[in-house]
């Protein structure tokens, strides 16, 4: 099984921000997520 690239407290972070009701897909490229892994 590949490693993620993120650790599990930086996912944590990245759902909280999303939660929080920031853009899902500005906020998965700022934190470096690639554009393959971001939903439509």
């Amino acid at each position: 099984m590949r490693r993620s690239k993120f650790s599990e407290k930086q996912i944590i972070e990245i759902l909280k921000e999303i939660e929080d009701g920031a853009p899902v897909v500005e906020t998965l490229r700022a934190k470096g997520v690639s554009k393959q892994t971001t939903p439509q």
